[in-house]
């Protein structure tokens, strides 16, 4: 019940998830704050906040509640051709777009009862440090918000286990028969109009970066939110950008867009699996953890990544 009411902050919801009526949900917390001697919860407008010692207590209830679903799951084996859960999955979207497509080709054919959902991450603003920049992925997945991140961090606290997908690089992108694949200069790339994903708008990153060691700049005439608005303009205009390789790989034919040789050092980075340790007991997890990997593999082959600078996000640049 506390995790549930602290993940939901309200006490209506909660109670429709563990089908309960909110007088139970109500007087078990009540129960709760008598044993603790805290208020938990407060009220508020909106649903409940939690206390300061709500938040202390979170990962240790999280923890033994994993540890007893362990238990529970070690008594009946997870049979993934039977079994009916549902896992949430969080990535950015140049991620999720690239695992999805055969991840869900997979559980069609091992575990065709079992549901996805994708939760699109976002690095925290304002923050240069990965491990900061990724801390609220983190915390949700101590929460229990989701089951497993798939991120661009390799520094991870010891607590979370964490398992390398692939390699990925950026690569310059521009619509087939652009100017710019006939002269992929340093020169021209500058005078070209530049288009970058950020959630943000933000206009500046990495690429700006390498530029100022030149003495250059460039104009971002445009920023999207997403990679795949960022295929579609592509294709419609002069614009360049910095995108992923493997997502370009997938899905960049579609747009007629194409990949050209940078006139500039872009990063490579790794990808990888995040989740807590502990929720490794699960047998489910475990077997999803397992699975992602494995599709990793069948796509390991075609990019030819070399492995190279580790500490990037996952955004156009």
């Amino acid at each position: 019940m506390f995790e549930i009411v602290f993940e939901e902050r309200h006490v209506g919801r909660a109670a429709e998830r563990l089908h309960l009526s909110p007088s139970a949900i109500s007087h078990g917390l009540g129960r709760l704050r008598a044993l603790l001697g805290d208020p938990l919860f407060l009220r508020t407008p909106k649903g409940v906040v939690p206390t300061e010692r709500a938040s202390q207590l979170a990962p240790s209830v999280a923890e033994i509640l994993a540890r007893i679903r362990g238990v529970v799951s070690s008594a009946t084996p997870f049979d993934p051709r039977h079994s009916k859960r549902r896992f949430v999955i969080g990535a950015p979207d140049g991620i999720s777009s690239v695992i999805l497509h055969r991840l869900l080709g997979t559980l069609r054919e091992v575990a065709p009862g079992i549901d996805v959902g994708i939760r699109q991450l976002l690095p925290a603003r304002g923050f240069t440090a990965l491990h900061l920049a990724w801390k609220d992925a983190l915390n949700e997945l101590e929460d229990r918000t989701m089951d497993i991140a798939i991120i661009p961090l390799d520094d991870v606290p010891t607590r979370f286990h964490r398992q390398m997908l692939y390699e990925e690089e950026f690569v310059i992108a521009v619509r087939k028969g652009h100017s710019f694949q006939r002269s992929p200069t340093l020169k021209r790339y500058c005078e070209l109009e530049h288009l970058v994903v950020s959630h943000t708008a933000d206009v500046s990153g990495f690429v700006d970066a390498e530029l100022a060691k030149k003495g250059l700049t460039r104009r971002v005439a445009l920023t999207v939110p997403n990679f795949i608005f960022a295929l579609s303009v592509l294709a419609e205009t002069e614009m360049v950008s910095a995108l992923p390789r493997r997502f370009l790989e997938i899905y960049g034919a579609r747009f007629d867009v194409v990949a050209v040789k940078a006139p500039l050092p872009l990063p490579r980075f790794s990808i990888n699996i995040v989740l807590p340790k502990v929720a490794m007991m699960d047998a489910g997890l475990a077997w999803l953890v397992q699975l992602v990997g494995q599709v990793r593999t069948e796509q390991s082959g075609s990019s030819g990544l070399r492995p190279g600078n580790r500490n990037r996000s996952l955004h156009s640049e």
